[in-house]
């Protein structure tokens, strides 16, 4: 395998969240610290007949993340994708990344492209699940699904090449920082992905189920809102696992430190996973009781420096018995809110070592004698 230079990444900005209710400006705080990192990474290029492709899409030996958003692309669209195939003319390439300890291929760019070809295999197109016949192509071929293309075409399309670049990791041997780089950085699309959908892309396995399924519970919806489209919502219960777990090691940027845990954790015992799933529901629940849907919302948005601090602080209290005053409760989190310090600790430089730290323990020690 040869070892060459990452083709040259396209950079965009980040797009305007405007139904996402949590604030921005705590969130990105980390990414204002960028880590002194270089990476080894070989790349090679690689050619997949079209048959080959979905054949490895079908089994699993090639991954497409499943973001939130889904499939985007209109049937004109697909049609005109497929249709460039059978008439033998260049289409864009696809990058793959390769799991070190599967050797499967993640999908990091042509998500659109293989989910066209796989369903215009299986029949059935992704976003209406109607049949997938071509519409917008040259006249013999309207109307046209696999099926019914003829013998010669089925050939022309099974035989048809996409390019692809696959990428491995070599140095640092950290679980994959860099292709979490490339992720990060590559937008063929025009929507850069968030840190999450990049962490459920690479790491995956139980703990981005899990994750999942907490997102789901329905006090945490109340307190929250909707569903965010770019997972915000999850990466904040990551948040508070990770800092839970391992406060104490805690280093500045908080999204690699989010990143070591989700990889450290991805395929953590069911045992784990429980455990997660019952001090995040305890907690959550519990400020859902005392707090109502206010929680974490100090000023109008959600506070993310107050959600960890609070929530936190709430299952430490937790660890020793269950809190049966929501008055006492209730009482403590606006005590805790209105002080000086706590408020610049959860507004100001919200990711720095020492910030986390202090309105961590403050926190605790405002629930630990709640009643």
């Amino acid at each position: 395998m040869p070892n060459e230079t990452v083709p040259e990444l396209v950079l965009a900005a980040d797009p305007d969240i405007i139904d996402d209710p949590v604030d921005e400006r705590l969130l990105e705080d980390e990414d204002t610290v960028e880590e002194n990192l270089r990476y080894e990474i070989t790349s090679y290029g690689a050619d997949y007949d079209v048959e080959g492709v979905v054949k490895r899409l079908r089994n699993g030996d090639m991954k497409i993340p499943d973001f939130q958003r889904g499939y985007v692309w209109p049937i004109k669209q697909a049609s005109r994708f497929i249709e460039s195939l059978l008439l033998g003319l260049p289409v864009p390439g696809i990058f793959l990344s390769n799991e070190p300890d599967t050797n499967k291929l993640l999908v990091i760019d042509g998500h659109q492209r293989l989910t066209t070809l796989r369903s215009f295999y299986d029949g059935i197109f992704p976003s209406t699940k109607k049949e997938f016949s071509l519409t917008d192509v040259q006249q013999e071929l309207i109307g046209k699904t696999f099926k019914t293309l003829g013998d010669e075409n089925r050939r022309v399309l099974d035989n048809a090449i996409i390019h692809a670049t696959v990428v491995k990791q070599t140095d640092p041997k950290d679980g994959g920082s860099g292709i979490y780089k490339i992720f990060e950085r590559l937008n063929s699309s025009g929507m850069l992905l968030s840190p999450q959908e990049i962490r459920t892309a690479i790491y995956g396995g139980s703990l981005a189920k899990t994750l999942s399924e907490l997102n789901a519970n329905q006090k945490w919806r109340a307190t929250f809102g909707p569903v965010n489209k770019r997972m915000r919502d999850q990466e904040l219960i990551l948040r508070f696992l990770a800092l839970l777990a391992n406060d104490h090691k805690y280093k500045r940027p908080m999204k690699t430190f989010l990143n070591d845990f989700m990889n450290e954790h991805k395929q953590i015992s069911e045992t784990t996973c429980k455990g997660f799933a019952t001090t995040f529901n305890s907690a959550i629940n519990t400020a859902h009781d005392a707090l109502g849907t206010k929680a974490f919302k100090p000023v109008s948005s959600f506070n993310a420096a107050v959600f960890d601090a609070v929530l936190i602080g709430i299952a430490r209290r937790l660890q020793s018995g269950p809190i049966t005053d929501n008055k006492d409760l209730s009482q403590a989190y606006k005590d805790l809110i209105s002080e000086s310090d706590f408020q610049q600790w959860t507004s100001r430089s919200t990711a720095d070592d020492d910030t986390v730290k202090r309105r961590l323990e403050r926190a605790r020690a405002a629930f630990a004698t709640v009643r």
